[in-house]
């Protein structure tokens, strides 16, 4: 076992989305105005830029630097911004790492590589590359819905084992017998896992997580932020009660593609989200329909 970089972040980390304007540019002033909101009026715990939410797929190499190199900015080193640098090309992840570390991020987050489908030895060597590129801590991203591959829990382990500055996952395998594999083969002191499946949260909250990096929280961040304290707490009946509460919104926020629900949801509370750019499309009449309602029963929107 390896001497570990310390890694002690709990909590609500936003996946921000990234404002656009009209013309699908960049909004800029949008994107600071979202990180006040997201740090002042949610009191998240720390921020992602440019992950899934943030449609990383559709943005150039200058825009994804750009959008990090701001978020870092207006953050103001009040919570850790988390760049996410991942990529399937293990070439172009070493160098988006490097930039984000050249700009100041705090970590990094490294989705599996998708589309190529590696095997778990390419895998490890993908993250062995980019953990010898830079020192900064990083958060393995396994969403294997997107990228078509598993990262196993004995590979996971063994990069947690193996490489000092892998301190983290965050968990959409939506799969809780694989996560307790993983709990059970690393340690938490020095190996945070954060629950990337929305709905789950509160499962494995209950089985030790350190937390959620949620799309959700853009809308619900103090909810959730509450439910962990619940579990953490001791008081589970309160922290269920906030997963049944939210639960409908949850589900409304993930009707269509994320994160298309989430903008809608933003636009409606009046905050800088603006459209998805394509191929992803506006929410449909039905989608806003069902987003609308969850909002409203549950006192998020008049």
């Amino acid at each position: 076992m390896t001497q570990k970089v310390r890694w002690d972040l709990r909590g609500v980390i936003v996946p921000l989305v990234t404002p656009f304007n009209e013309d699908l540019s960049v909004d800029f002033a949008g994107l600071a105005e979202l990180v006040e909101y997201c740090i002042e009026e949610l009191e998240c715990d720390g921020l992602v830029p440019c992950g899934t939410t943030g449609e990383s797929p559709t943005l150039s190499h200058v825009e994804h630097d750009e959008v990090i190199r701001a978020v870092i900015r207006q953050t103001k080193n009040r919570v850790p911004v988390i760049a996410s640098s991942g990529s399937n090309s293990t070439r172009e992840a070493v160098e988006m790492t490097r930039s984000a570390a050249e700009a100041g991020a705090d970590a990094t987050l490294q989705v599996g590589p998708y589309y190529n489908k590696p095997s778990q030895d390419g895998l490890f060597n993908h993250f062995a590359a980019i953990a010898a590129a830079s020192s900064l801590p990083i958060i393995i991203y396994n969403i294997p819905g997107r990228t078509c591959r598993n990262i196993e829990p004995g590979t996971i382990a063994r990069l947690w084992r193996e490489l000092p500055t892998v301190v983290g996952l965050k968990d959409c395998s939506n799969d809780l017998s694989q996560t307790m594999e993983i709990y059970r083969a690393t340690d938490p002191d020095t190996f945070k896992i954060y629950c990337g499946e929305d709905l789950m949260t509160f499962g494995l909250l209950c089985h030790g997580s350190a937390g959620a990096i949620a799309a959700v929280a853009h809308v619900i961040g103090r909810e959730v932020k509450a439910m962990c304290e619940a579990v953490w707490g001791g008081r589970l009946e309160e922290a269920r009660n906030l997963h049944y509460r939210t639960m409908d919104l949850v589900e409304a926020l993930f009707c269509e593609p994320n994160p298309t629900p989430v903008k809608q949801a933003l636009q409606w509370l009046g905050l800088p989200a603006g459209s998805v750019r394509p191929p992803l499309e506006r929410l449909t009449p039905a989608g806003q329909e069902t987003l609308r309602s969850a909002m409203q029963a549950g006192g998020w929107l008049a």
